[in-house]
């Protein structure tokens, strides 16, 4: 893979070549990908959508937003840092018009967008829309669908479900992103099937779902990403660092939050950082400070320090491996805190993401998920056979306008009602639920 190809600044229906050069004068493509997912509202839905504690009433503890704009900052570094370390490498990026801000900007976005497709209730809503299909009454559709589409349901996937909220887009109506962007997005390129074929860190999840691969081969075969099996690619290089921006923001950052909410003792704080800390840290000034959030808010600053110089010094030592799409690991996975990450994510495990609150309100969304997507899916497949009661009618009023005409295809409507379902904030799909239980007037 070659640089020049992966910062393509084409977007889906672009008539003209878009350079970097003719664009110096006014703000590029990459800057405007980041402005169109803030004001995206699949963005603002992620305010009220669950990083660990789902439906909390604590001020600090982090949203899927929050959680967001922290990893689009670390990003923005990390690609800052390894923009300026390509540009000196390749100066005929240089000539081109690229500067060390496209790389940051780049980052940046693609974080900013990382979660979009997740469903409420954390990732057990994945497991809730899938197991849906899979184990409950979903299951009634197996029959009618080929076996990749299929899959797509019963692994449904937040990756991927993020992708087609770009190609539900690709008209310009949506969030229309540069291919660059969209490559550095792309954590999982490749289709549900085969699924995790090698070890290779592309081949953990999947990206794209049937209904989207027409722009997932677009955007693969503009940016040149290297084919490394059947229906996958090797990654984007700055994909690399949006999962590694993504991995030390939650694995600092939740962790500081099971400290402030009391669900791992402050005492654990040093013991779990001190050697991602220890060149860093001012003991005077981290003693001097008078309670555990101050605390704990000086520790995660540094650690994260740590974590973003150790990312750089991995993507630069296998900047080669990475673009011949031979690099299986994460970033963090080959730097030399890996143990103490390991050693942190157990705890936080152990002490926040199965604590009773966490689990209790993840069976919650179990429920609510599964009745909302059986209602849905029964009251859109009866209006597509022209069978609607009046309970199907009230439910339609319900759904937003673009669902009111159901897709002749089968996979398309129930892929769609899953991405509807999954686009909701918890608050949301549990006033829905409440709404049609007869819970709330």
């Amino acid at each position: 893979m070659n640089w020049e190809k992966l910062l393509s600044l084409k977007k889906y229906g672009d008539q003209n070549k878009r350079t970097r050069v003719s664009e110096l004068n006014t703000r590029v493509g990459f800057e405007v990908d980041f402005d169109r997912i803030i004001f995206s509202n699949e963005f603002r839905s992620l305010q009220d959508k669950t990083q660990v504690i789902p439906l909390s009433k604590t001020d600090f503890v982090h949203t899927r937003l929050t959680h967001s704009l922290e990893v689009s900052v670390v990003g923005r570094t990390l690609g800052r840092e390894i923009g300026s370390y390509v540009l000196k490498q390749n100066p005929v990026l240089q000539s081109l018009g690229y500067q060390v801000n496209d790389f940051g900007a780049i980052v940046a976005a693609a974080a900013l967008f990382h979660d979009v497709g997740n469903p409420p209730f954390g990732h057990s809503g994945e497991k809730a829309i899938g197991e849906f299909f899979a184990l409950g009454r979903g299951q009634q559709f197996k029959d009618k669908l080929n076996e990749t589409q299929w899959q797509d349901l019963i692994d449904f996937e937040g990756n991927a479900n993020g992708f087609k909220i770009l190609n539900d887009g690709k008209n310009g109506t949506g969030i229309r992103l540069t291919y660059a962007t969209i490559g550095a997005f792309l954590k999982y390129p490749k289709y549900a099937l085969p699924k995790k074929p090698s070890t290779h860190i592309a081949h953990k999840k999947y990206n794209v779902f049937q209904a989207d691969t027409t722009l997932f081969d677009d955007v693969v075969n503009e940016l040149g990403l290297k084919n490394i099996g059947k229906n996958s690619y090797a990654r984007h290089p700055l994909a690399y660092l949006v999962e590694a921006a993504d991995d030390i923001c939650y694995t600092i950052i939740d962790f500081e939050d099971g400290i402030n909410l009391g669900l791992i003792p402050e005492d654990f704080a040093l013991e779990y950082l001190i050697k991602l800390v220890s060149k860093s840290i001012n003991n005077d000034k981290y003693y001097a400070l008078k309670t555990t959030k101050e605390r704990m808010s000086y520790l995660r600053a540094l650690a994260i320090s740590t974590l973003i110089t150790e990312a750089i010094v991995v993507f630069k030592a296998n900047e080669k491996a990475i673009l011949n799409g031979e690099f299986t690991y994460s970033l963090l996975d080959k730097c030399q805190y890996e143990a103490q990450i390991n050693d942190i994510i157990r705890i936080s495990v152990k002490n926040i993401y199965k604590s009773k609150e966490v689990i209790e309100k993840e069976l919650a969304g179990y429920q609510i998920l599964g009745k909302l997507l059986d209602v849905f899916i029964q009251t859109i497949n009866n209006k597509a056979d022209g069978t609607m009661s009046n309970y199907d009618k009230l439910i339609l009023q319900l759904l937003p306008e673009n669902m009111q005409t159901p897709h002749a295809d089968l996979y398309t409507r129930l892929l769609h009602v899953s991405s509807y379902v999954a686009s909701l904030s918890d608050g949301t799909a549990l006033l829905f639920y409440r709404k049609i239980k007869g819970m709330e007037l």
